[in-house]
């Protein structure tokens, strides 16, 4: 597999690398249209596929064959006759995890459960195997998590790597019953569904955002219950994760060249320009004004 590999189809992409023959790649669509990304991957590994947001197409065979996987749902993708080249179709506003692990390092930590791990076992070691899942709401949580990944960047790499392990093994896990003790809400899908809907209300109203109380109110959540469920989900508070949202907007608005400072600081929601310059730079460390100089 190459470890750096050119992809500019997609407006965010991210791999990142957990130990040799394992890897994380990370994608999000936020363009207004459908996107392409294409990984090389050889024969010698496993791929793990999670659609976590909106709708992904899988394209084999120079496109003559096409196969779909919905929001929260995965497919797991092997076969040591050939390799397997990613290429996959993203609609926009959507979310694609994927885990790829060589076979080797997969038989190390998997070889005392080849027995229900169907595709590790001695008669099928050199046949194809395919599965499409649905995501568990505990893997959905660990995925959300990857995605929004805001914690101090010394620790990423050991944070992915924790990921990383959890999914495979949530993934692998026969009779899943999550240890959810101290967030017990987590464990109904329902809330964490509420959670979500949280985090698509206060980005559509970024400008004029609702208060912790009515957002709880909205979504039908205790105020208690939205805090923790947030924290837990995005790895942030509300209004933390919302201004790092705000912040990388205004990043890509200033890119454009199509809006001046003070016109992204209103369709932010800054009452003055001052304010919005204070939390770019805060976030950036430089001013939106010296940022828009340096791109153009």
């Amino acid at each position: 597999m190459d470890e750096h590999p050119k992809n500019n189809a997609v407006s965010i992409s991210e791999e990142i690398k957990i130990e040799d023959g394992f890897f994380i790649l990370k994608f999000q669509n936020d363009a207004k249209e459908t996107r392409l990304m294409s990984r090389e991957i050889d024969n010698s590994f496993i791929q793990f596929h999670f659609n976590v947001k909106g709708f992904s197409k899988f394209l084999f065979n120079n496109s003559s064959y096409e196969l779909p996987l919905e929001e929260e749902n995965s497919l797991l993708l092997y076969n040591p006759q050939q390799n397997l080249p990613l290429n996959v179709s993203l609609r926009p506003e959507s979310w694609f995890v994927s885990l790829v692990i060589s076979i080797k390092k997969f038989h190390a930590l998997f070889s005392e459960e080849a027995n229900y791990i169907t595709f590790l076992s001695e008669e099928n070691r050199d046949k194809k195997y395919y599965k499409e899942a649905p995501v568990s709401p505990s893997m959905a949580v660990v995925l959300n998590q990857i995605m929004n990944f805001n914690l101090t960047p010394s620790i990423k790499n050991i944070y992915f790597k924790a990921k990383a392990y959890e999914l495979l093994s949530l993934y692998f896990n026969k009779a899943e019953n999550p240890d959810l003790e101290q967030c017990p809400f987590l464990s109904d899908e329902e809330n964490i569904n509420k959670i979500r809907r949280a985090k698509d209300i206060v980005i559509a109203r970024m400008a004029e955002p609702p208060s912790l109380q009515d957002l709880a109110d909205e979504i039908g959540l205790s105020l208690k219950k939205l805090k923790e469920g947030f924290k837990e989900i995005y790895g942030d508070s509300v209004y933390s994760f919302l201004f790092d949202y705000k912040m990388e907007y205004a990043r890509k608005l200033l890119e454009s060249g199509e809006y001046n400072v003070n016109e992204v600081g209103l369709k932010l929601g800054y009452s003055t320009a001052s304010h919005f310059i204070a939390g770019f730079k805060k976030k950036f460390g430089t001013t939106p004004k010296k940022y828009t100089m340096s791109v153009n």
